[in-house]
């Protein structure tokens, strides 16, 4: 009785103790959405259950090999024993039971961060080799003003606080749409239409990241997501729809083309395929790119101006050059705008 006894209260002692240091650290990015709070909190419930499974292991594991070992001069031989009905009855009960709870647990929270919002906006999320395409199908279901309004983009704009349905497809291969602050991810199917329901609470910049193994360029699978108040939400739909006219002096002057296409060639996924320091990846290197003459695989060759770089984008089967496949996705003339193509060439030309 005394060895039980012992035993308990290293495990109790211990336990706490680990519990405390497990508690202190950080071992999430911040929790930026509605979703995060439930997974955050099952997350940990997982973590103190197997904390103390650990320390119980290991405790009677050491306690028995310290207070059991044999001692010096002693050549006797241990109790036989064989098999123990009640023990074995125990440790096949109590670990289905918490399994069992778990799983329920793990239910109620997945319908939880599943369910759909009556006020929810739609956002199409494309993904592909090596890109995310964004796109707002109906503002309407947002704000009665923009019905019927469009927009598509590279990168994400989203008001705090509003319940979004996120549409997922995929052009190519299986991806993962993943935002770790968001906690939730999806995988994009080729061929299947997937759901990922977010509520985003907390204002500021984060990242979409392929959370699934999709080829050479898997690492730089990236876009920008910004998470503003409603109000400044509607700014940037204005300004998307070619509809807001800023104060003097204020968003909206001064904008630099070449630092606008710099940030568009990283949100639109453009510089996993192209680089800016000459080394080559899947595409040409844009660096000394504008004015060069490029041979194309047709035999024909073309000199780089605006023009060219212009249909390169929105068609880029039209001049294909000699050496590259042709593997850049066809839907940059609808997810860009005209201002943010003249951005990107002029961020191009600048290089």
């Amino acid at each position: 009785m005394k060895h039980v006894i012992n035993v308990i209260v290293l495990i109790v002692l211990l336990t706490l103790i680990l519990l405390f240091a497990v508690n202190q650290t950080d071992w999430m990015p911040v929790a930026a959405s509605a979703q995060a709070g439930p997974i955050d909190w099952l997350f940990g419930l997982h973590l103190d259950v197997i904390t103390f499974l650990y320390v119980m292991v290991n405790v009677i594991l050491f306690y028995s090999v310290f207070a059991f070992r044999r001692k010096k001069d002693d050549d006797s031989e241990g109790a036989y024993f064989s098999g123990n009905s009640a023990l074995e009855i125990l440790w096949t009960f109590i670990p289905l039971v918490v399994v069992m709870y778990f799983a329920f647990l793990g239910t109620v929270v997945l319908r939880e961060v599943t369910a759909a919002a009556p006020n929810e906006m739609t956002i199409n999320v494309t993904a592909r080799q090596w890109s995310w395409s964004i796109e707002y199908p109906d503002l309407g279901e947002w704000n009665d003003t923009y019905a019927g309004e469009r927009i598509a983009a590279t990168e994400l704009n989203v008001p705090v606080g509003q319940p979004i349905n996120f549409i997922l497809n995929s052009e190519d291969v299986t991806h993962n749409f993943w935002v770790p602050e968001w906690r939730v991810k999806q995988d994009t199917v080729p061929g299947q239409e997937k759901n990922l329901r977010v509520t985003p609470t907390e204002e500021g910049q984060y990242k979409i990241r392929c959370a699934e193994l999709c080829g050479t360029s898997h690492a730089y699978m990236l876009a920008n997501i910004n998470v503003m108040s409603a109000e400044d939400f509607d700014i940037w739909v204005q300004q998307r729809l070619g509809i807001y006219v800023a104060p003097e002096g204020g968003e909206g002057e001064g904008v630099d083309p070449v630092a606008q296409g710099q940030q568009i060639a990283q949100s639109a996924g453009c510089t996993a395929c192209h680089s800016v320091d000459g080394s080559v990846l899947v595409g040409p290197s844009w660096q000394g790119l504008f004015g060069k003459t490029e041979n194309l695989e047709d035999g024909s060759s073309v000199t780089v101006d605006e023009a060219y770089l212009h249909e390169s984008i929105v068609d880029p089967a039209a001049k294909i050059v000699a050496g590259f496949a042709n593997v850049m996705p066809n839907n940059y003339g609808d997810t860009l705008t005209e201002a943010e193509i003249g951005y990107l060439i002029e961020y191009i030309k600048s290089l």
